[in-house]
């Protein structure tokens, strides 16, 4: 006898396809309980724990970093027990990171302009006089964001690195004119700078009123998704009318001053050579008026 050939039309009990013997059979009654509930379509995991996922839009006037310091209270204040732990994703996650890597981004863009700066200038302190520019251009752009009550983002912080290679121009265009006026003229670094000062300030005026004007329809907003490009005109801005102000001040006074510090073991080698070529026994001849 050939097997049928649907396998599926076997019965349960014995195999064949047509039931010659009664079977006893259990209701499914008697061991489940039928029932109608609302149960979630798919179940979320995160790090193999299970994941629930509330999500929250921001009013209007509220930063990101806001809403999380009110996420936060509200978590401490409702006690949560310890077996359940909440953290952010999506843009706030990405927000978070960012902030945690932009001191890190900075410090390294310095770092950088430090070693070109040496090797162009062949000297270790010259690169200490422009970067000292670089604090008033920071401070000026973090003063415009919070006068206008934007948030330090991401496109700030872009700002802010564009503001670094605008600002240190200022201190380049000073310092060049100043070391080529003490190499080929023999002048002193207060006479130099001085004088780069005085005839730098025009065109450091000009690439400054350049940069501002060119970073100003960021700043005032115009056209699709200008709320994200503001940061950026505003901190571009901020910052260059504050290094434009204190740059001139400040950079001179610097500049003296590593070049004293710069000349003075120069000056304590020079005077201890001329000691000890001294022959032994030789008087000191003192002159009295």
């Amino acid at each position: 006898m050939n097997p049928p050939a649907n396998p599926a039309l076997r019965t349960a009990s014995t195999g064949q396809q047509i039931a010659t013997d009664t079977t006893l059979m259990v209701p499914l009654s008697a061991f489940a309980k039928l029932g109608e509930r609302a149960v979630p379509t798919s179940i979320d995991h995160q790090d193999t724990e299970l994941a629930s996922t509330v999500s929250f839009s921001l009013a209007d006037g509220v930063s990101l970093s806001d809403a999380k310091r009110i996420v936060a209270q509200a978590e401490a204040d409702i006690a949560m027990p310890i077996n359940v732990r909440g953290s952010f994703q999506g843009t706030a996650l990405a927000a978070q990171q960012s902030q945690g890597q932009q001191w890190f981004l900075i410090v390294a863009a310095l770092v950088v302009i430090y070693i070109v700066l040496g090797v162009l200038y062949e000297s270790l302190v010259h690169p200490i006089t422009v970067l000292t520019t670089l604090p008033s251009a920071g401070v000026g752009a973090v003063l415009a964001l919070l006068m206008f009550r934007m948030e330090f983002s991401i496109i700030a912080l872009i700002g802010v690195f564009l503001l670094i290679g605008i600002v240190k121009k200022n201190a380049i265009l000073i310092i060049d004119f100043a070391l080529e006026a003490e190499r080929s003229r023999g002048l002193s670094a207060v006479e130099a700078v001085r004088e780069a000062c005085l005839l730098r300030f025009r065109p450091i005026l000009m690439t400054t009123l350049a940069a501002a004007l060119g970073a100003l329809p960021l700043a005032i907003g115009f056209g699709l998704g200008s709320e994200l490009r503001q940061p950026l005109g505003v901190a571009i801005i901020g910052g260059l009318i504050a290094s434009q102000l204190l740059t001139l001040l400040t950079t001179p006074v610097v500049y003296v001053l590593l070049d004293k510090l710069r000349r003075r073991p120069a000056n304590e080698k020079s005077l201890s050579r001329g000691a000890d070529s001294a022959p032994p026994g030789t008087p000191d001849i003192a002159l009295n008026p």
